[in-house]
This record gives C-alpha cells, sequence and structure tokens, in this order.
C-alpha cells in the first residue's frame, strides 16, 4: 500500500511538474503582413508592439513574424486570419472591402489632415462605434493597431499632373472602394491592387501611375520608376491595421488581452506623428533624387476638390442602399476627427 502511495505520488508531482513546465512554455502567435522586410511601418508600430506585449507579459507571447506575403496574399489576409492560418494578421480594410466596408470613411478624399487626427479616430471607432459592429464585430475579429497614412497623391511616369485635364483616362493603382471612387470622379481610371503588386505593373506599363503615400513608393520600389507627384491636396487615405480572429482572442488570458490594447494606445499616438514627419521627410529624399513635385495652383486645387466633393455622399449612400449604414459611419468619422486637433 505503502509502495502504491509512494508511486502515485512520484506521478502526482511528475504530472504537476509537466503542467508547470506547460505553464511556463510561451503562447507562439504566427503574425502576418505583406509588407516588405524592414518597411517603416513594420519597425515604427508592429516590432514595438511586439516586443513591449511580450516583455510585459514576461515572455508569456512570442510572436513569429512573416512578412511579405510570406503566409498569403494581402487581400486575402482577412480570411487567413479568421481561419487561423495567421492568428494576427495585417487586415487592412482597404483590400476587403466588401467585407469591410464602412471603414473606408478613414480613407475618403480630404476625411483628415494629419495621420493623427484618423488614426486616433479610426482607434476609437473601430473598437467602439459602426465600424466596430460592421467590420470587426461581424467578421469575427478584433482590432489590435491602426493608424492612417498621410493624404495620398498621384504620382506619374510620363507627364506631370498640373491640371485637372492631365489626370483625364490616366490609369493609376487603387485600393478599390472610395479609391475608386475617387479617381472615377476626377476623371482617371482606378486599376484595383494590392500595393506589393504596383512595381510590376508600372514597369510594364500597364498602369501610367499610382494613387500612393509617399514612404511606400520608396518601400516598394516605385521610386525608381516615377517622375512626376502632385503636392498641396490629399486624394485620400489608407487604413493599416492588425486583427486577431475572436477564437485566437478569447485563448488569451485577461492580464495578456489588457497589455496588447495597453501597448497599442501608447504606440499609436506617437507612431502616427512619426509617420506623419516620414512623409515629409521622404518628400525631400525623393527631390534629391530627381522627383518632381507639382505644387498644385489655387485654382486647380479648387477644381480637383470640387470634383471630388460628392466622393463621400456617393460612397455612404451607396452603402445605406445596401443596409451597412455608411452615413452613420461617416457621421460618427466625422465628429471623432473634428475632436483632434490637427498638430
Amino acid at each position: 500500500m505503502i509502495r502504491v502511495l509512494t508511486a502515485l505520488a512520484g506521478s502526482g508531482f511528475l504530472i504537476a511538474a509537466t503542467v508547470l513546465a506547460q505553464a511556463a512554455d510561451p503562447i507562439k502567435l504566427r503574425v502576418a503582413d505583406s509588407f516588405p522586410k524592414g518597411h517603416f511601418l513594420v519597425k515604427l508600430i508592429l516590432e514595438p508592439w511586439m516586443e513591449q506585449v511580450s516583455k510585459r507579459t514576461n515572455n508569456a507571447v512570442a510572436f513569429e513574424h512573416y512578412p511579405a506575403q510570406q503566409l498569403g496574399k494581402a487581400a486575402d489576409m482577412l480570411k487567413l486570419t479568421q481561419t487561423g492560418v495567421a492568428d494576427i494578421g495585417y487586415v487592412a480594410p482597404g483590400y476587403t472591402s466588401e467585407k469591410m466596408p464602412v471603414s473606408e470613411a478613414a480613407m475618403l478624399p480630404g476625411a483628415f489632415e494629419h495621420a493623427c487626427q484618423g488614426s486616433l479616430a479610426y482607434w476609437k471607432l473601430a473598437r467602439n462605434g459602426v465600424i466596430a459592429q460592421q467590420d470587426y464585430t461581424a467578421n469575427n475579429i478584433r482590432l489590435l493597431l491602426a493608424v492612417t497614412l498621410p493624404q495620398y497623391r498621384i504620382f506619374t511616369v510620363k507627364q506631370p499632373v498640373k491640371d485637372v485635364a492631365d489626370v483625364t483616362g490616366l490609369k493609376l493603382r487603387s485600393t478599390g472602394g472610395a479609391q475608386d471612387l475617387t479617381l472615377r470622379a476626377i476623371g482617371a481610371v482606378p486599376v484595383r491592387m494590392a500595393a506589393p503588386d504596383a512595381y510590376e505593373s508600372l514597369q510594364r506599363g500597364t498602369m501610367d501611375g499610382l494613387l500612393f503615400p509617399l514612404e511606400s513608393v520608396v518601400a516598394y520600389g516605385a521610386d525608381k520608376l516615377v517622375k512626376y507627384s502632385t503636392d498641396g491636396l490629399g486624394f485620400g487615405s489608407f487604413v493599416v491595421s492588425y486583427s486577431i480572429s475572436d477564437a485566437a482572442w478569447k485563448k488569451l488570458s485577461p492580464e495578456i488581452q489588457k497589455a496588447m490594447i495597453d501597448v497599442a494606445e501608447e504606440i499609436i499616438p506617437s507612431a502616427c506623428q512619426q509617420i506623419q514627419k516620414a512623409d515629409n521627410d521622404v518628400k525631400k529624399s525623393m527631390e534629391a533624387t530627381g522627383v518632381r513635385f507639382e505644387t498644385l495652383q489655387p485654382e486647380v486645387n479648387a477644381k480637383f476638390k470640387d470634383l471630388m466633393r460628392g466622393v463621400a455622399k456617393t460612397w455612404s449612400t451607396g452603402l445605406d442602399a445596401r443596409n451597412k449604414r455608411g452615413s452613420d459611419a461617416l457621421k460618427e468619422f466625422d465628429a471623432a476627427v473634428a475632436a483632434i486637433p490637427a498638430k
């Protein structure tokens, strides 16, 4: 009997030791995106976030980062995250506008002046608001990180854009959705594609130019192809966001969940400032390599604004007709932006 008890006690010790060892093993989370290795947004928001979350949880979480579409295409990141191929994915609403339509309130032309206005407004509403309900809850994902990029410019290869007529008929890269509406409104022809595919299409001549943010032109090597850029007017923006599936989120302890949100709350306000500053720095470096920035004259600026004035209305009423509450999302986003001063 004593031997049996001793054996059981020994077994109990081994089981307990095994459980403790397993509890000490970090939770491994696969993080996937489409950015090239070393992209400034990864270094600015994702890498510091992963590092701080691991640190604050005493290494209870270990992240495995798969950049450059290693786990799948940019347009498939929502599905890859939902199905668990990636635990955390770069789910950009602009690449999946049919599933996440109301997020495009942050991508409309003139939606905000400073990157921090767009970033902080979106971060708030994508966790509590119409955007949260329709684009995240309905897709069984939860937002972990988000920033909006500075207003987009038109980049061209063969001729500068100095007036509205210069855009007419140009085939320009678009992410789809609201950007398609914007380009059509000014007379251009949108060519829908993800950022990693833009260089090859531009090189082959199947596109005349890009609707892009400055930093991405450099990150994807298109600065070696484009020769001209507009200046002084925004043609929309883009939401850069990382999300986790509800299934993966529910497996995390409350302490880990809190650490993830707390770190994001700290990183986003400073990251958006650096993103805006980077826009100015990249412009100077591109000018130094020969890219010409055409400042649109006031009367031309006014023409473009007039053409784009109806884009937000067309976008929102189109979603309303599909019971997607576009007008509600636009109203919420505009109010959130108005509460944040341009810096």
